[in-house]
């Protein structure tokens, strides 16, 4: 299973709290962004419960104020890279 978090956290934060979550074994990617949120993180898992456990840790974290989660729909299209490699 696949899901990207849109995170939100207190400001100043940003580094601090990338650091932390690129050390879980579920995140396949990690990035600060400009705009409303300040963290997209991609996490991978094969357990369905693996997702909702990041989730309770990022939400968990005194600095992070806010998280979005959108799971990802299998069977509807997928990475622009594995589409050139497999054609």
């Amino acid at each position: 299973m696949q899901a990207y978090i849109l995170i939100t956290c207190n400001s100043g934060k940003e580094n601090s709290i990338i650091s932390e979550f690129k050390e879980f074994p579920e995140v396949s990617e990690i990035n600060g962004v400009w705009g409303k949120h300040d963290i997209f993180l991609k996490i991978e898992t094969f357990d369905p419960l693996g997702i909702d456990d990041v989730i309770k840790r990022l939400r968990n974290h005194p600095d992070v104020t806010d998280t979005y989660t959108m799971p990802v729909l299998y069977g509807q299209g997928g990475s622009i890279d594995q589409e050139h490699n497999n054609g």
